[in-house]
C-alpha cells in the first residue's frame, strides 16, 4: 500500500510538472522563444470556405449544416483577388513581425494541397491553388515568420469519434477509429512541417471539445520538435500548459484575466500571447460591424505588452481574397503609431509596476517605459518598484517630466498640455 501511494505521488508530480522540468527545449527553440517575446505583434488570419457563407468560422456548427450541404461552400470559394505579397506587405506596414493563419479550422477544410484527403483548397475549389504555399513564399521574401493554426477538432472527418461537444449535426455515422484520426492529423502536420520551409510554430485549437480524450500530445509534440527544432508549440486549450508546449495563449483576454469566461488557467512562465479580434468575429461575418477603434486596439496592444505578452490581432478575409477596408485602415493606423512608439514595445518585457487603472509599464534593461493610458488629474501614482528614477522624459520629443519620490512610491506629473489622447509614454531611466 505504501509503495502504491509513493508511485501515485510520483505520477502526480510528473503530471503537474512545469514544462521546463518535463520537456527540454532545444537551443534553437529557446532562441525562437526570445525572438517571439521581442516581436510583440502579429496578425491572426481566420480564412476558409466558411467565408463564402459570410457568417463566421463556426457557421457549420451554429446553423446545423450537414457535411453534404457544407461541402457546397467549397464550390463557391474562388479568391481570385488574393495577393500573398500584398498581405505580407500590409503586415510589415502595420509593424507586425509574424502571421498565424488557419491551415485547418474545425470544419476540417485544408488550406493547402494535403495528400491525406481531397477536402482541401486545391482539390475541391475552383481556385485550385495552395494558399499556404503562396503565403509561405511571400513571408520568406519579406522576412515575416509564419505560424500555422491547426484545429485538432474536426467536424468533417469520419474517424473523429466519439464526437465531442460540437459538430453534432454534421450527419456522420456513429462509428470511427480515434487512433486513425490522430494518425491523419499527424500526417497533415508532417506535410506542413516538411513542405513549407521553416515555420514559426503550430497554434493548436480544439482540444477543449474532448478535454478528457487521449490526444497523444507527446507523440505529436515530439514530431513537431524533431522535424523543426525551432518551431514553437502552443495550444488554445484554456488550461495550464502541457509538457512540450513553448508558449501560452489567451483568447480575447489579457493574461490573468477571464472576461471571456474560459481563460481559467493561471499565467505560466512561458512566452505569452493574447489573441483578439478587430470586431467580434474571427472568420468573415458580413453583419458584424462592431469594429474596435484605433484607440481600443492600441490600448490592448500596450496592455498586452505591459502584461509581458504579444498581441495576435485577427482579420477574417472576405471570400474574394481581400481584407475588409476598415481592418486595413486600422492596421495602417497601428503601423503609423508603432513607427513612432515601437521602442516602448518591441524587445521589451512586462514592466516592474503591475498593470494599473492609469496604464502599464514595459521595460528594456534599466529603462522603464511608463504608458499613461488614462492618467488621473494629470498624475500617475506608481508604487515603489525597487529602483531609483534618475530621469523622466516624454518619448515623443524628449521633454523632461517632473517626478517626485514619496514614502509609498513615485508621483509622475503629466499636465494636460503634454498628454497624448492615446498613450502618453514617459521614459524612466532607473538604477
Amino acid at each position: 500500500m505504501i509503495r502504491f501511494f509513493l508511485t501515485a505521488l510520483i505520477l502526480a508530480a510528473t503530471t503537474l510538472a512545469t514544462p521546463s522540468l518535463a520537456y527540454e527545449p532545444t537551443p534553437e527553440n529557446l532562441e525562437a522563444r526570445e525572438w517571439f517575446q521581442d516581436a510583440k505583434f502579429g496578425l491572426f488570419i481566420h480564412w476558409g470556405v466558411y467565408a463564402t457563407l459570410a457568417d463566421g468560422e463556426w457557421v457549420m456548427h451554429q446553423k446545423r449544416i450537414t457535411i453534404p450541404e457544407y461541402e457546397r461552400s467549397a464550390d463557391l470559394f474562388n479568391p481570385v483577388k488574393f495577393d500573398a505579397d500584398a498581405w505580407v506587405a500590409m503586415v510589415k506596414d502595420a509593424g507586425m513581425r509574424y502571421i498565424t493563419i488557419t491551415s485547418k479550422h474545425h470544419d476540417g477544410f485544408a488550406m493547402w494541397a494535403t495528400k491525406q484527403n481531397d477536402w482541401n483548397v486545391v482539390d475541391r475549389t475552383p481556385y485550385g491553388r495552395d494558399i499556404l504555399k503562396q503565403l509561405a513564399e511571400a513571408c520568406r521574401k519579406q522576412d515575416i515568420k509564419l505560424f500555422f493554426y491547426h484545429s485538432q477538432l474536426d467536424w468533417h472527418h469520419l474517424d473523429y469519434f466519439p464526437r465531442g461537444r460540437t459538430g453534432q449535426h454534421s450527419v456522420r455515422p456513429d462509428r470511427g477509429r480515434w487512433e486513425s484520426y490522430l494518425d491523419f492529423m499527424d500526417s497533415q502536420l508532417e506535410e506542413l512541417l516538411t513542405g513549407y520551409g521553416p515555420i514559426g510554430g503550430i497554434w493548436f485549437d480544439g482540444m477543449w471539445d474532448k478535454k478528457d480524450a487521449e490526444w497523444r500530445l507527446k507523440k505529436t509534440y515530439d514530431m513537431i520538435h524533431r522535424l523543426q527544432p525551432a518551431a514553437m508549440v502552443g495550444s488554445n486549450h484554456h488550461v495550464a500548459p502541457y509538457p512540450g508546449e513553448d508558449f501560452q495563449m489567451f483568447e480575447k483576454d489579457l493574461p490573468g484575466q477571464n472576461s471571456a469566461g474560459f481563460n481559467e488557467a493561471g499565467v505560466s512562465t512561458l512566452p505569452l500571447e493574447s489573441a483578439n479580434t478587430m470586431n467580434t468575429s474571427w472568420g468573415y461575418k458580413a453583419s458584424d460591424s462592431r469594429h474596435k477603434t484605433r484607440r481600443e486596439l492600441l490600448h490592448f496592444l500596450v496592455r498586452a505588452a505591459g502584461a509581458n505578452a504579444n498581441l495576435l490581432l485577427n482579420v477574417g478575409p472576405m471570400p474574394d481574397g481581400t481584407i475588409q477596408p476598415v481592418h486595413r485602415e486600422r492596421l495602417a493606423e497601428m503601423g503609423e503609431w508603432m513607427r513612432k512608439n515601437g521602442e516602448s514595445i518591441y524587445g521589451t518585457r512586462g514592466g516592474p509596476i503591475s498593470p494599473r487603472n492609469w496604464g502599464v509599464t514595459t521595460q528594456k534593461g534599466s529603462r522603464v517605459y511608463l504608458h499613461a493610458l488614462e492618467p488621473e488629474d494629470g498624475l500617475v501614482a506608481a508604487p515603489d518598484f525597487g529602483r531609483e528614477i534618475v530621469s523622466a522624459k516624454l518619448l515623443a520629443g524628449g521633454a523632461a517630466v517632473r517626478f517626485e519620490k514619496q514614502d509609498w512610491g513615485w508621483l509622475v506629473f503629466l499636465p494636460e498640455a503634454v498628454q497624448n489622447p492615446t498613450d502618453t509614454i514617459v521614459v524612466l531611466e532607473t538604477r
